[in-house]
C-alpha cells in the first residue's frame, strides 16, 4: 500500500469489472452500462449516500472513454477555476480530446457558478459529471438539471460492503476472523468508504482483528445493530408506544438511539407519518401537517441536521391528543371490503356521461346535497346499508 494514501482511495476499482455494488444504475446491460461501452457518456449528475461510489464511478467513466478527467470540490473551486479548464477543454475537443469535468458536492455551487456551467455542457465543450448527497430537485438548478441525466445511486447493501472488505482484505494479506466483515458492513451502514476506513484503522493495531476492537475503534459499541434485524424493531416499537403513551422523555430517547445507531432518518420521518394519522388521528389534525414537514426537512438537509427536526416532531406527537377512530374506520372498512368483495355501487350515485347511461338510470334521483336534503340517502351499497365503519371519539 502507498504511504499516506487512505485504503478507500488506494483500492478505489479502475474499471467496470471491478466495482462492487449499485446493479441497478450500472449494472450489465443499464442504460449508464452500455452509454459507457459505447462511448456515448452525456453530462450527468449522481445522487446518492456518502460512499455509494459516485466519485469512484466518475473516475471509471473516464477511464473507459478514455476522456481527460479534471476533479473539482465544489467548496474550493469557483468560476475562475472552471474558465481556465473550459480552454483547455476546448483545446483538447479541437484535438479530439475530450474531457469530463467531474463536480463533487455540486449541490454547494451557488447558481451564479452553475449557470456557468450551461452553455459548456450544452455545445460539448465539457462533459459534466456532479456529485450530490442532497436532492437535486432542492440542490441543482432547473435549467442545469434539464440539461444532465440523473443518476441515482443507494446505500451499498450489506452483501456488497462484505465483499469490498474480503476483497480488501485479501489483497494486504489479512485474515479476517468470523463475523468481521460482516460486524465492519453492519456498522459502515452502505458506506464502502467508512467501511474500508474501519478497516484501516483496524490493520494498525498489532495482533487479531476481533470484534471488539471493531467495536472500540467506532467508539460506539452499545450501538451496535443490524437495521433488519430485532433490534431495529425493538427501537421502533419502543419509540411507537413511548408516543402512544405521551411520554417525552423516553420518546426522544429511541429516537436518538435510532439516529445514532445509523438509522435512516427517513425511515423513522415514515413511521411519524403514520403515527400522526393511526394514532393521533382527527384529535389533532396539525400532526399530520408536522411530520409531512419532518420528511421533508429529512430528505432538504439530512445528518446530522434533520435529528432535532425528527425530535421536534416526535415530541409533539408524543404530547399530542391520540384519537384511533381513523385507524378502526380504515381497518374495519378493510375487513368488510376483503369480506364483501366488489358490492354494486347504487345506480344514482354513478355518473351519466352518456345518454345511454342515463336511460339505464344512472344518476336518477341522486338528492344534491348543497341544494336537497340527503338524511335520507344512502351511500352504502345495499347489503352492507346502514354499515357503521367510523366511530368517533369523544
Amino acid at each position: 500500500m502507498i504511504e499516506n494514501t487512505p485504503l478507500a482511495a488506494y483500492f478505489r476499482p479502475k474499471n467496470l469489472v471491478e466495482f462492487v455494488g449499485q446493479e441497478k444504475a450500472i449494472g450489465i446491460g443499464t442504460w449508464l452500462y452500455q452509454a459507457i461501452k459505447e462511448d456515448r457518456v452525456p453530462s450527468l449528475i449522481f445522487w446518492g449516500p456518502p460512499g455509494s461510489g459516485k466519485t469512484t464511478l466518475a473516475f471509471i467513466i473516464a477511464k473507459e472513454t478514455k476522456a481527460e478527467f479534471v476533479e473539482f470540490s465544489a467548496t474550493s473551486s469557483g468560476v475562475k477555476d472552471l474558465k481556465i479548464v473550459v480552454e483547455r477543454a476546448k483545446e483538447g475537443k479541437r484535438l479530439g480530446q475530450k474531457t469530463i469535468l467531474f463536480i463533487d458536492e455540486i449541490h454547494r455551487w451557488n447558481k451564479a457558478q452553475q449557470d456557468a456551467l450551461l452553455p459548456q455542457v450544452e455545445n460539448g465543450t465539457i462533459t459534466l459529471i456532479g456529485a450530490t448527497t442532497e436532492n437535486p430537485s432542492f440542490a441543482v438548478n432547473g435549467a442545469l438539471l434539464s440539461r444532465v441525466k440523473l443518476i441515482v445511486l443507494e446505500a451499498l447493501p450489506k452483501d456488497d460492503l462484505e465483499k469490498i472488505i474480503k476483497n480488501a482484505a485479501k489483497r494486504l494479506s489479512i485474515k479476517l476472523g468470523k463475523g468481521i466483515a460482516d460486524l465492519i458492513a453492519q456498522v459502515a451502514n452502505g458506506d464502502a468508504r467508512k467501511a474500508l476506513s474501519i478497516l484501516e484503522s483496524a490493520t494498525e493495531h498489532k495482533g487479531e482483528i476481533t470484534a471488539q476492537l471493531i467495536k472500540d475503534i467506532i467508539n460506539k459499541p452499545g450501538l451496535l445493530y443490524d437495521k433488519n434485524g430485532e433490534e431495529h424493531y425493538n427501537l421502533i416499537s419502543a419509540l411507537h408506544k413511548s408516543m402512544r403513551g405521551h411520554n417525552a422523555d423516553a420518546t426522544v430517547y429511541y429516537l436518538v438511539r435510532m439516529i445514532e445507531a445509523g438509522e435512516d432518518p427517513l425511515y423513522i420521518a415514515r413511521r411519524l407519518i403514520r403515527f400522526a394519522s393511526e394514532d393521533v388521528g382527527l384529535a389533532n389534525n396539525s400532526a399530520l401537517m408536522l411530520a409531512i414537514s419532518a420528511y421533508d426537512a429529512c430528505q432538504r438537509i439530512g445528518l446530522p441536521e434533520c435529528g432535532v427536526n425528527l425530535a421536534h416532531c416526535a415530541i409533539y406527537l408524543a404530547k399530542s391528543p391520540k384519537s384511533i377512530a381513523v385507524y378502526d374506520a380504515y381497518t374495519q372498512a378493510q375487513i368488510e371490503v376483503e369480506k364483501s368483495g366488489n358490492l354494486p355501487v347504487p345506480l344514482y350515485l354513478r355518473n351519466a356521461p352518456t345518454q345511454m347511461m342515463k336511460d339505464l338510470g344512472y344518476s336518477k334521483n341522486y338528492k344534491y346535497t348543497p341544494l336537497q336534503d340527503d338524511s335520507n340517502q344512502e351511500y352504502l351499497p345495499d347489503k352492507i346499508k346502514g354499515k357503521k365503519f367510523f366511530k368517533p371519539s369523544s
